[in-house]
């Protein structure tokens, strides 16, 4: 889904269509994104800011300032908080100001500020949508690089039936998601992630397992995907949500993950196993719930197989490959041997020492060691920032 969290600027100007921009602000946040409205006067004349506040679950800025309360609506701000600016439905008279550069409203003020890309839906009568000037001002506004929605045709406002109508919301929310698509640099990619815990049985009721969360696997499989990639998560047992766009297969033991990760494995351009997997399970399964009887009690284990060693053996040169590592002790010693064992092309160390990581915990402080030796070390920061930095190290091996 491109458009999830994505933070989008829309400003209204002063036209009948503007009733549409309800239905479309409700679309665009049922996407993920969330919404910033921009209202000229004028535009309040034919929807109410009351209306798209509610629905956008933002106020809705007219002025330069509140008048009310003196604070200023900083357009600068606006513009760069923006992961993109829609101008809809955008009148005659403001195409021509974004055309010229004048600046006489916040909406202006915002467009003139923009870093983020623009996109413009016109919406105007027939006979003003094909004079001479506003085609112009379309073209120079095309040449700033700005990305026109044109408009459909039908009936309009003035009874007549030709072009000018502005573009359906569902037409609005499918351009601007295919555009972002092709920019997203993981499009056409798949990517396999491994995440949380194994369970490896005793008997129906009791299990040998760790504390692993799951959430720096989740993460990291949220911003693959968010990055325009085919997910596959294969999820030992979590309280986790699933990633909007991700496909999730759950397993409970070594076995069940191996099953899985081996199977989608050879169709994966990118694989990222951060499963915290057993390394041993018991060599039998009680079939029935072990009664509490002698004084002591042992259980027999065999190890379990293990998966990234599979995989790393069955790695293609096209392929990337990452690993985890939770250490205690000799942790670099222990990752560097780690990496290279298993045909990593780099390997993620926590280390049980460091406050704030490992299990369960929200935050992570990770270090990365690549293949050619390099070392890197990163600050605490939250498992979403840890999942973007090793998310940018996945795109720079692609390269």
């Amino acid at each position: 889904m491109p458009l999830r969290d994505k933070h989008i600027v829309i400003a209204v100007s002063g036209s009948i269509a503007a009733y549409k921009i309800a239905t479309l602000v409700r679309l665009l946040r049922k996407a993920g994104a969330s919404i910033q409205v921009l209202m000229t006067e004028e535009a309040t004349q034919f929807i109410t800011p009351l209306t798209l506040s509610t629905l956008s679950g933002n106020p809705v800025l007219v002025d330069y300032y509140d008048p009310k309360t003196g604070e200023w609506n900083n357009h600068v701000h606006i513009a760069q908080a923006a992961d993109l600016i829609l101008i809809a439905p955008a009148t005659a008279n403001t195409l021509a100001k974004c055309a010229q550069g004048l600046c006489d409203n916040l909406v202006q003020a915002v467009y003139l500020s923009a870093k983020s890309p623009v996109y413009i839906a016109p919406a105007m009568d027939l006979d003003m949508w094909i004079h001479p000037a506003v085609k112009n001002n379309i073209a120079l506004l095309e040449s700033y690089g700005n990305l026109i929605i044109q408009p459909g045709n039908g009936e309009l406002a003035s009874g007549l039936v030709g072009e000018g109508r502005l573009a359906e919301p569902e037409e609005i929310l499918d351009f601007i998601s295919m555009n972002l698509e092709q920019d997203l640099p993981l499009k056409g990619k798949k990517a396999l992630v491994s995440a949380g815990p194994t369970y490896e049985a005793i008997d129906p009721v009791r299990f040998i397992g760790n504390h692993s969360s799951g959430k720096m696997g989740y993460a990291i499989a949220g911003q693959l995907a968010k990055l325009g990639a085919e997910i596959t998560l294969v999820s030992g047992p979590t309280a986790l949500t699933t990633p909007k766009g991700v496909r999730k297969i759950d397993v409970k033991s070594a076995q069940q993950m191996l099953d899985a990760c081996a199977e989608h494995f050879p169709a994966a351009d990118i694989t990222v196993m951060s499963a915290a997997v057993a390394d041993y399970t018991p060599t039998e399964v009680a079939d029935q719930k072990i009664k509490k009887k002698a004084e002591d009690f042992s259980i027999a284990l065999q190890k379990t197989k293990d998966i990234l060693a599979t995989l790393g053996a069955q790695k293609r040169p096209d392929q990337v490959l990452v690993g985890f590592a939770l250490e205690t002790n000799n942790e670099l010693e222990n990752a560097k041997d780690k990496l290279k064992r298993k045909n990593l092309d780099f390997i993620v160390l926590n280390s049980m020492q460091d406050k704030g990581a490992g299990f369960a915990h929200d935050t992570n402080k990770v270090t990365v060691i690549q293949k050619d030796g390099q070392v890197m070390a990163f600050d605490l920061k939250s498992k979403e920032e840890v999942a973007i930095d090793i998310c940018h190290l996945i795109l720079q091996q692609l390269s």
